[in-house]
């Protein structure tokens, strides 16, 4: 059985290396992040490690940023026709995006380049059922909308509200509104929904310049921190093997594009994985000082991951002595969201701070230096038992 010494000794090795270097979504660093991912799997004992190369297109400021900018030039229009279409059209294109949708904007209108996806198996290999431990590798830019200070001051002056909040804020409103509204003004004529729909339009458009002109952060919370786990647990099911249950050790590219390597994976894998025999484990960001498991997720509307999943990776949880936040769900998305929409018992682990966020989020100070290694720790016992308790059904 792998130490906690040892298991925090690779933690810090993995999220050290890979944060040396920048990873964008679908980029040579991505790739060579990929790379050195498989290896240190096959170093683990991990069985027929391959690197999967899938077809993304990497950004997602370009891709709602065109759809807003059409809604708000639409704004401009005097015909009432004009305004319903082409408001419905981008509103419904970015709810789509937002969604972990088919993505049809992106894939019809833009430039798609390689991704790269890590595959590894470990358990049993004749086992009929399965379980998928997923994380990513990719990093995502920075922007002042991420700025860690505004959830910080609310929590210093209201912490009341902190307290009952138990959903993060609905930012993708605003986003998927101002089409919206502007197809709202061409069936009903009016001026001020008109106004309004312009104005959010044009500051989406706006907002997603703005991020697209940020540089890639390290990215070692988010998620350097979920690839520590998935070698973590390459080792300790080589030191224990576990019987009953085969094991897919994966890690994603082009996940800060809104999934897109995910995507790509459940094209080519999902077929072979039926529903009734497989479990997903998602793990995104575990790098903050607490562990905690999502109750649900989605950007527009939330939908909440199987109760009797999450309670067995509570019960996970309380074996290792592991303490496991719940009650939280997030307006916002990650690879879980993709196997759950295709019908898979998911969970997502993620982690958070006393402020009830992922710590440095998609900020510049998310750097190896600030990952709290111990809570990378505490998710791999707890995947490792979550995984046994699976095979042990």
């Amino acid at each position: 059985m792998s130490s906690d010494a040892d298991l925090h000794g690779l933690s810090r090795e993995t999220v050290d290396h890979l944060a040396s270097f920048d990873r964008p979504s679908a980029s040579d660093g991505e790739r060579r992040a990929a790379e050195w991912i498989a290896g240190r799997l096959r170093a683990e004992g991990a069985r027929n490690v391959r690197v999967e190369e899938e077809r993304a297109h990497g950004t997602y400021w370009w891709p709602l940023g065109l759809l807003a900018l059409t809604g708000g030039l639409a704004s401009f229009s005097g015909r009432r026709w004009v305004r319903l279409a082409a408001g419905a059209v981008a509103a419904a294109g970015i709810a789509d995006d937002v969604s972990g949708g088919r993505l049809w904007f992106r894939r019809t209108v833009l430039p798609r380049h390689p991704t790269w996806n890590v595959v590894a198996e470990a358990g049993d290999p004749d086992a009929g059922r399965t379980v998928v431990v997923v994380a990513h590798h990719d990093a995502a830019h920075w922007s002042l909308l991420f700025a860690p200070h505004v959830p910080e001051f609310f929590a210093r002056h209201f912490p009341g509200l902190l307290a009952k909040s138990d959903t993060t804020p609905p930012v993708m409103f605003p986003v998927v509104g101002g089409p919206l509204l502007v197809a709202l003004s061409g069936l009903f004529g009016s001026r001020r929904l008109r106004r309004l729909g312009g104005l959010l339009s044009f500051g989406t458009a706006a907002t997603m310049v703005e991020i697209g002109s940020r540089s890639t952060v390290p990215g070692a919370n988010d998620n350097l921190t979920g690839v520590a786990t998935v070698l973590g647990l390459a080792r300790t099911l080589a030191a224990r093997p576990v019987e009953g249950l085969r094991v897919l050790l994966v890690s994603t590219g082009s996940e800060e594009s809104f999934m897109e390597g995910m995507q790509a994976f459940a094209a080519r894998h999902f077929p072979s994985l039926p529903v009734d025999r497989t479990h997903v484990i998602c793990v995104d960001t575990v790098g903050s000082p607490t562990l905690m498991q999502l109750e649900g997720e989605g950007m527009l509307v939330i939908r909440d991951y199987p109760a009797a999943f999450k309670d067995l990776v509570a019960a996970a949880a309380d074996d290792a002595g592991v303490e496991l936040i719940r009650g939280i769900r997030f307006r916002n998305a990650t690879d879980g969201l993709i196997a759950m929409k295709a019908g898979y018992p998911t969970v997502m682990l993620g982690s958070m701070n006393e402020f009830k966020a992922p710590s440095n989020y998609h900020w510049p100070t998310d750097t190896a230096a600030n990952v709290i290694h111990e809570t990378v720790v505490d998710c791999i016992r707890v995947c490792d038992g979550a995984i046994r308790r699976l095979a042990n059904d």
